[in-house]
């Protein structure tokens, strides 16, 4: 037997011999043809007498033996059967739309088998280039029927359902956003009482999950089948075509999401060449998709990632890292841009909205990318983050430094509140709903030895000691803006106007304060300072107004005694009474005091003053003149009407009183 196979292996080589020798040579001719098969010629007939005597032994050969042999061979045709069966079923597939399952399903037994065969098969085997090419072609229908499977179930983004969950409510803006002036343009308007910055709700604490929100990306029955087309890529050595097929297709679908949501693709230089109220929409949009983004787009994308390729943890971390990464740094790039571009002060409520957006999803964000590729998104997304909260104190300061610089010329008509204390303490109340933000980004700047000094410098240091870094930097804003004023009431010619500029002013920054959170920052000893600044100007205004009124109704210069009083002396003083109370009178009822309470005060403060001293003048020497003829020219005004007309000061209407006479004169 073993001679036998010996001359079989001897004859094989032979045969290949004579076709390498036909090959290889073209031009052989008919006598060298014969001369290589004669050299064969007794090898050839060796070989036919051992198959004759091999025929001959295989007769003797027991029953059992030719039996097993038999089944061998049956074995592996039946082998052979069934895989040629499947390779036909792939090579003439054509996946019709809406495949039937069942015929899905025959399909994909038949991968399983190709599959099981080239496991099977060692490389070198003959059959394994028909496996392969069985192989590649399946891989190839799969990997397209993956891709129509994936399209072709994907649920619609439906922003409308957004908008009516509670997480998303809580994500929404809570007042509407007021145009906010700048400094630098000039255009401060006088009826900013109600600036708003438009503040978010953010949600904080817990990371998102279920109880949230769900949103379904595909339908559930079409996950099924994009796991078993996904179990056979990879396992086949193709995951790297079904992860390419997947990643695109949903970056595709995370692109549109974010379009939806008002989301543009800009470059840095785009950013900056954007006018304010155009960014300032793209701003709160970007608040509003940093957080259905991170928190329900993402967290699904995990999700329908965890069930397709569930089996491999290293695949779905790369699909979910190669489906997510591009659209959050599309997102991070808009934050780069904000960060980086052109500081003012009407900026700095939506950077400080944008810095907190992303403060509060950075757990999130930092829990989808934990593996070691996703640290670029998560380095990414602090670098942002440590950019924008640069850029909220960069503008803070460029604030503080506006309202220092602010150097309008035109005096407020009436003393009134001026523009700049409205803009100013509305922008510093807003700034009080931002305190725990901005406590820890001012805490990085009180570290650097010139603010210190610069903080010194501006005095009060009992008052600053021990209170938040954001009241401190108040309290020095506020200082700011009050020697701003000092030097804008300098502008008044009138003497008395100046100290009603002023005191419209501080008592507005008071009520301010004491309307809202400010009061709890700066505290009870800072407003209490403010109100006796109050009283202070409401005294100098009474000295700098009233005091020549007052000099009239003096005893000085007229002759000792009432009854010796000269009445030429009396009517030129009962004269120039009614000159200056009429002048006060015509100009100051033009002044405008806003408050009410105010406004009385002040009226109660004069009539103190005057209405004793007229009343006492009148007593001593009016019946000098009321015994005369025209008495009435020069006590033209009784108790009585001067108490009426002071009624009638600071209501920001001038009005005059030439010609007025006594009643019954």
């Amino acid at each position: 037997m073993a001679a036998t196979i010996e001359g079989q292996d001897r004859v094989l080589a032979a045969a290949q011999q004579i076709v390498k020798s036909l090959n290889t040579s073209t031009n052989v001719d008919t006598e060298d043809m014969l001369m290589i098969l004669s050299n064969f010629d007794n090898r050839l007939s060796k070989l036919s007498n051992m198959m004759t005597t091999t025929t001959t032994s295989s007769s003797s050969t027991p029953t059992s033996a030719r039996s097993a042999a038999a089944v061998a061979g049956t074995d592996h045709s039946s082998t052979d059967l069934v895989f040629e069966e499947a390779a036909k079923l792939v090579f003439e597939w054509d996946s019709p739309p809406n495949a039937d399952p069942e015929s899905t399903s025959e399909y994909l037994n038949a991968v399983d088998e190709i599959i099981r065969k080239t496991e099977d098969l060692s490389v070198l085997s003959p059959e394994m280039d028909r496996a392969e090419a069985a192989l590649q072609h399946a891989m190839a229908h799969l990997e397209e029927e993956f891709r129509h499977v994936l399209i072709g179930n994907t649920v619609p983004f439906d922003a409308s359902r957004l908008h009516e969950s509670s997480f998303i409510r809580r994500c929404s803006i809570s007042s509407s956003a007021v145009a906010i002036p700048d400094f630098e343009t000039g255009t401060l308007s006088e009826d900013q009482e109600d600036v708003s910055s438009a503040r978010y709700n953010h949600v904080k604490g817990k990371s998102l999950g279920a109880d949230d929100f769900s949103l379904d990306l595909v339908y559930a029955d079409a996950i099924i089948d994009l796991r078993e087309i996904a179990n056979r890529m990879i396992k086949s050595g193709y995951e790297k075509e079904c992860c390419q097929v997947y990643s695109s297709v949903r970056r595709e679908v995370l692109d549109e999401c974010l379009a939806i949501l008002g989301i543009e693709k800009l470059s840095i230089e785009e950013v900056h060449r954007i006018d304010w109220q155009s960014l300032d929409e793209k701003m709160k949009k970007w608040i509003y998709a940093v957080k259905v983004l991170v928190r329900i787009l993402l967290s699904a994308e995990k999700s329908l990632c965890d069930q397709v390729f569930g089996d491999s943890e290293l695949i779905k971390e790369v699909c979910f890292m190669e489906t997510a990464k591009g659209c959050v740094m599309q997102l991070l790039n808009f934050g780069e841009a904000v960060a980086i571009g052109r500081r003012s002060s009407e900026k700095l409520f939506r950077i400080l909205d944008m810095h907190d957006a992303l403060a509060d999803v950075l757990s999130d964000i930092e829990l989808l990318f934990s593996d070691e590729d996703g640290e670029l998104v998560c380095g990414e997304a602090k670098g942002v983050l440590d950019g924008l909260g640069e850029a909220a104190i960069g503008t803070f300061v460029e604030f503080e430094n506006a309202v220092e610089r602010e150097i309008s010329k035109k005096p407020t008509q009436g003393g009134e509140i001026h523009p700049l204390t409205r803009y100013v303490m509305n922008y510093v109340k807003l700034l009080v709903d931002y305190s725990d933000t901005l406590n820890g980004l001012l805490e990085k700047l009180e570290s650097d030895t010139e603010y210190g000094s610069s903080a010194a410098d501006n005095g009060d240091n009992l008052e600053l000691e021990n209170v938040a870094p954001l009241a401190r930097r108040l309290m020095l804003l506020i200082k700011s803006l009050e020697g701003n004023l000092e030097g804008k009431s300098r502008m008044y010619e009138d003497c008395g106007m100046p100290y009603i500029f002023l005191m419209n002013n501080v008592h507005y920054i008071v009520q301010k304060v004491k309307d809202s959170e400010l009061q709890k920052l700066l505290g009870d000893q800072w407003v209490r300072k403010r109100r006796g600044q109050i009283r202070q100007h409401a005294t100098s205004y009474l000295r700098a107004s009233w005091s020549k009124v007052l000099s009239c109704l003096k005893d000085e210069g007229l002759s000792g005694s009432s009854s010796n009083a000269s009445k030429v002396a009396l009517k030129e003083r009962f004269k120039n009474f009614n000159a200056c109370f009429e002048e006060i009178y015509r100009i100051q009822t033009g002044w405008k005091v806003p408050d009410a309470q105010l406004r009385e005060e002040l009226r109660i403060s004069i009539s103190e003053k005057v209405l004793p001293a007229y009343r006492s003048f009148l007593g001593r020497f009016g019946g000098h003149l009321e015994s005369g003829r025209n008495a009435g020219k020069y006590i033209k005004y009784t108790l009585e009407d001067l108490e009426g007309y002071l009624l009638d000061l600071f209501e920001g209407t001038p009005l005059v009183l030439h010609h007025m006479r006594r009643k019954g004169t």
